[in-house]
């Protein structure tokens, strides 16, 4: 299990993911786009949002961080732009953190099958921390 630093951006991800590999001297960023996410018939990515970030990652100093522009329509907030992320191979781990974060708190995204997880959920805690829980495929993008 690991647990992740997820940092949102508003519209300049692609610059501060290519500024952190530059200063931390790892590989360049492969960039997943709004647009390149397989089409949704019940939510539409706007044409002036598909060139934005919808994820990134980096090995800083061993750990994995991980980078996005903020979900088109969603605000961006200075100060609740990180989240925490849950990634394991233990389904019953992630339903269960799942359940536990919501209790008194507020859900962005039901647990569901996504494209990138099995399992993916999304939620801010009842301290009003932003919480991701994710099932490990194994693969990294």
């Amino acid at each position: 299990m690991a647990i992740e630093v997820y940092l949102n951006f508003n519209g300049n991800c692609r610059e501060a993911a290519e500024f952190y590999a530059k200063v931390f001297q790892t590989e360049a960023p492969k960039i997943m786009t709004f647009g390149d996410a397989p089409p949704d018939p019940n939510f539409q990515i706007p044409e002036d949002t598909k060139h934005l970030v919808m994820h990134t990652n980096l090995n800083i100093a061993g750990s994995r961080v991980m980078f996005s522009d903020t979900w088109p329509g969603s605000p961006f907030v200075v100060g609740n732009n990180i989240s925490v992320t849950v990634v394991s191979e233990d389904e019953q781990l992630i339903r269960s953190a799942f359940e536990g974060l919501k209790e008194g708190g507020t859900v962005a995204m039901e647990l569901q099958e996504t494209f990138w997880s099995k399992c993916y959920g999304a939620v801010k805690d009842k301290f009003g921390v932003e919480w991701q829980v994710s099932l490990d495929s194994g693969e990294q993008f």
